[in-house]
């Protein structure tokens, strides 16, 4: 039967916390879902997993059930609907590791804070988007005098590529296995993770920063190794995928995108200001510069009347 919003989460059950979410995400680095069986795979992943990480009472069968649907869920429009269980290795790029000088690294040549992006995220990012909001969150103190400096080093959970040979797109892809429930333990239900809820989240908890500066480090790595780079084909967008909110191919959806799967795509823009921004640091706009002082004109000697 389809899913309904006031379903019952699929992950319901499973347990909460940093140890679920690394279990978690070990399973999906690990996982060649296109290797077999989905379910007879999917255990065998759950099972090397669990035999060398804590995971509470949890039992394999549990997990696997339970992560089962995530995986046959469609990822919308951005992905042309695939669903993670489509993506072979050779399409997947699990754990990009990246390391972002950030105006200069060891030697820099400005001074880059929080607030500096809030100006270029409020210009490129359109009315309506459902993250607009964010650049104010970041713009007001203490949060806007953060200062970035040094290295920014990460790890993307994956990075998948969609679309023609010829013309691919990439995705930037990450997992949460947030409980976003508002009732008791064991109450989840997929309309806790509709789309206005998971916006909420990802502002409140900053993972809208943190999407930008994968979609950076994604930008910078396909400069040299995509043949014809061009960001406003290339960059894909970006998905991150609430597990527990994901029920299957019959998800409930808003818009093409169903409940569980937050899927943003900024403007190419945004993405390549934000790598110049951290690369130069911030410029001033035109209207703030200081007019440059005239040079004042030197007298002119006046002529000695001759003896």
């Amino acid at each position: 039967a389809p899913a309904t919003a006031a379903a019952p989460s699929p992950m319901r059950d499973l347990p909460t916390g940093v140890d679920f979410g690394t279990a978690t995400h070990a399973v999906l680095e690990a996982l060649d879902p296109t290797a077999g069986d989905l379910p007879a795979v999917l255990r065998a992943s759950a099972a090397e997993v669990l035999s060398r990480l804590p995971h509470a009472s949890m039992t394999v069968d549990e997990f696997a059930e339970g992560l089962l649907p995530s995986l046959v869920t469609p990822l919308g429009p951005l992905a042309d609907d695939h669903r993670l269980a489509d993506f072979a290795p050779r399409d997947r790029l699990a754990e990009l590791s990246f390391e972002l000088p950030l105006a200069g690294g060891d030697r820099p040549r400005a001074e880059i804070r929080l607030g500096d992006l809030a100006p270029l995220i409020r210009a490129q990012l359109p009315t309506g988007d459902l993250l607009s909001g964010y650049a104010e969150l970041i713009a007001e103190p203490p949060l806007a005098e953060e200062p970035l400096k040094g290295y920014l080093t990460g790890s993307i959970d994956a990075v998948l590529r969609v679309g023609a040979a010829a013309s691919p797109r990439y995705l930037v892809v990450d997992y949460k296995t947030n409980w976003l429930g508002r009732g008791e333990a064991g109450a989840l239900t997929v309309a806790d993770y509709a789309p206005a809820a998971m916006a909420a989240a990802m502002q409140n908890a900053h993972y809208p920063l943190q999407a930008l500066l994968y979609a950076v480090a994604v930008h910078r790595m396909l400069r040299w190794r995509q043949p014809g780079y061009d960001p406003e084909i290339h960059l894909g967008g970006i998905l991150y995928l609430f597990l527990r909110g994901m029920a299957g191919p019959d998800t409930p959806r808003e818009r093409g995108v169903p409940y569980g799967v937050f899927s943003w795509h900024p403007p190419a823009a945004l993405v390549t200001g934000l790598s110049e921004l951290l690369d130069r640091g911030p410029q001033l706009a035109p209207s703030r510069r200081r007019p440059r002082p005239r040079p004042r004109p030197r007298p002119r000697p006046r002529p000695r009347p001759r003896p």
